[in-house]
């Protein structure tokens, strides 16, 4: 039983220092900020450290120096990387150079910087924002979009806001990347890239996706969520929180943990009753099916079809610039009033 308990030990130190090496290498290849040649001779001497400190598993002597040497490169690099702070002062890309803001007075918020781009084509565009007040006791409905660009498994989801006078507020969570500055699921991992909200008329943040994106093409589906408006309303009121928050202090996007999607779940945690953590949260191009399952999306169809009828690309390219663009994406939906 020893033996057995002491194999179990081992192999559990193995992997910790096995994951903790590659976290190590991975985070100094990507986030050190230094010259290629040196950030990689980082990268390759803390790997360095972490195979001697396995391979001072299976030795009986100079393994305590080994394992020290270890120990305090392991500290040295979470010094380092506890100082990587996240910044809303850099030269951003124009698509995501104007922080949105929000005020609250009593039941009137203010968006500003709403964001509405005139589109020629996806990198082509001049970019316009306009401020608009909401009404809280005037919001009706809260509706899902998600985009597939790559599968039925991975979307990038967002959510779309409806009030009375048929006005819709699209909120997008998105990295806010730099000029020049590409998309990296890696990079996404270590401190690389800061949370942004994009707050958007839908003929901006929709039709882009609908119209413009060709290369590859996005299949857009806009869902009806079905639960209770008060919570539509505590939830568009936290969106307008965490906006601010990160008008104050920016914070930094992980394509795990405060992704498009997770994001999202994290602000329902102001409901009661809120969403249970699932896999298909990881996921996201699942969502829809999950709210689905637990009836948070209209039941009265099969999932199947009611994902057919989602679809708005086709609404999308016949709507282009109208004014009445919302209405008219929605046509036909299941769960929505017409």
């Amino acid at each position: 039983m020893k033996r057995a308990a002491r194999l179990l030990v081992m192999t559990l130190l193995a992997v910790m220092l096995a994951a903790a090496t590659v976290w190590g290498v991975l985070a100094l290849h990507v986030a050190l900020a230094a010259p290629p040649a040196l950030r990689d001779a980082c990268a390759a001497g803390f790997g360095l450290l972490g195979a001697g400190a396995l391979v001072s598993l299976a030795l009986q002597r100079g393994r305590w120096v080994l394992r020290a040497a270890f120990v305090l490169g392991f500290i040295a690099l979470l010094l380092w990387w506890q100082g990587i702070e996240p910044s809303n002062d850099r030269q951003w890309a124009p698509e995501v150079a104007v922080l949105p803001s929000a005020s609250v007075d009593g039941d009137a918020v203010t968006v500003h910087n709403i964001r509405n781009f005139d589109y020629r084509s996806e990198a082509d565009f001049t970019p316009a924002y306009y401020d608009r007040t909401f009404r809280l006791d005037e919001l009706e409905s809260v509706d899902l979009i998600a985009v597939y660009w790559m599968g039925p498994d991975i979307a990038h989801t967002m959510l779309s806001f409806g009030f009375r006078n048929g006005e819709q507020l699209a909120i997008s969570i998105e990295t806010r990347k730099e000029v020049g500055e590409g998309y990296s699921t890696i990079k996404g991992f270590f401190k690389q890239f800061e949370l942004y909200y994009v707050v958007a008329d839908e003929r901006d943040v929709v039709r882009l996706r609908t119209n413009y994106r060709k290369d590859p093409i996005e299949e857009v589906h806009v869902y009806r969520l079905n639960r209770p408006v008060e919570n539509g309303r505590r939830l568009f009121l936290e969106y307008m929180r965490r906006i601010n928050a990160l008008n104050e202090r920016a914070e930094f996007y992980n394509t795990l943990l405060t992704n498009c999607t997770t994001t999202i779940w994290q602000n329902t945690r102001v409901n009661p009753g809120r969403l249970k953590f699932s896999w298909k949260l990881l996921a996201s191009g699942h969502v829809p099916a999950y709210l689905y399952d637990i009836g948070a999306l209209d039941t009265s169809l099969p999932f199947p079809e009611l994902q057919r009828l989602s679809l708005v690309n086709a609404r999308g390219i016949a709507a282009d610039q109208a004014p009445d663009f919302s209405a008219r994406i929605r046509e036909g939906l299941p769960g929505v009033k017409q």
